[in-house]
């Protein structure tokens, strides 16, 4: 995504994150968390995110939108989490 003007409104912000290719497509969005809170405030993006049934998770000052409705899941190793539980 391009920077955007400091004047840029908040429904532009909204129309360019989510008029992409990979919205209509179902796929995944990668924005800075930095920039969703400086052009539409994170907690209004997440409310959006949310009522458009999608979902979304933070890490690393980014945030990963999935433009679909299927559930999300955190993947681990099994010998992973069996280490981790025995020590």
């Amino acid at each position: 995504m391009e920077k955007l003007p400091p004047n840029h409104s908040p429904e532009a912000f909204l129309a360019d994150v989510f008029g992409t290719r990979l919205v209509r497509d179902g796929k995944v969005l990668r924005r800075s968390a930095r920039d969703i809170e400086r052009y539409f405030g994170k907690e209004a993006f997440v409310e959006e995110v949310y009522r458009r049934g999608f979902r979304a998770i933070e890490n690393a000052g980014q945030i990963i939108i999935f433009c679909n409705r299927e559930p999300v899941r955190i993947l681990r190793p099994k010998e992973a989490s069996k280490t981790r539980h025995e020590a």
